[in-house]
């Protein structure tokens, strides 16, 4: 694809951490772009799953979007080596600013192109190489309960903790902890506490070998 205006990829791709002013970093356009990413996303399931009920459409946009898996996606795509950030911070390296960065880069591409542009782009890009979507489909639809289930068999205390919640940007970060008998197993970071919840259950069952 030819970029257009070079000038919005670079906000895209420069963290508030090295460009701290809003019209110089790419929060605006990370939050322009988580939009157009879910409204994409969204079409992309309504036509694959013409009978599928809302429940099913909302589970499988919430496995293809989650903070987690855009974040994998976005480092497997080598953003990480191409976005300006503090890389003396350690915390940056080990957080989820990639994917962040990658919906940053999706709110320029809508800008420079346009959404059908946007929408080719996201479709031949992320959903068809990184997004399987036929495994996710097989995954459990409610973890949680299986998590849940798991722990009332095995007579374990099960809670899920709200760690932390702060502004990051212009929105919010979420830090769920999923414990077991008090024990820290698994953690889930997402900007939304439902996200974050599902994140911090997948962990979890993956580490449980659930």
């Amino acid at each position: 694809m030819k970029i257009g205006k070079a000038d919005l990829y670079e906000i895209a791709l420069s963290h508030r951490s090295v460009k701290d002013s809003n019209s110089a970093n790419n929060e605006r356009l990370e939050f322009l772009g988580d939009a157009v990413l879910s409204s994409i996303v969204a079409d992309y399931l309504f036509k694959r799953y013409p009978i599928k009920g809302e429940g099913f459409l909302t589970e499988m946009r919430s496995k293809m979007v989650n903070r987690q898996q855009l974040n994998d996606i976005a480092i497997k795509m080598g953003i990480k080596h191409l976005m300006l950030y503090n890389k003396s911070d350690v915390t940056l390296k080990n957080s989820q600013i990639f994917g962040n960065t990658l919906e940053a880069i999706i709110g320029a591409i809508y800008l420079d192109k346009g959404y059908r542009k946007t929408q080719d782009w996201i479709i031949k890009q992320i959903i068809m190489p990184h997004m399987y979507v036929e495994s996710l489909e097989a995954i459990d639809i409610n973890l949680k309960n299986k998590l849940i289930g798991w722990a009332n068999k095995q007579n374990k205390q099960l809670v899920f903790d709200v760690a932390d919640e702060r502004k990051e940007g212009a929105r919010k970060l979420f830090t769920i902890h999923v414990l077991i008998d008090t024990e820290i197993i698994a953690t889930g970071i997402a900007f939304s506490k439902k996200d974050a919840s599902l994140i911090a259950t997948q962990n979890a069952i993956a580490k449980l070998g659930l």
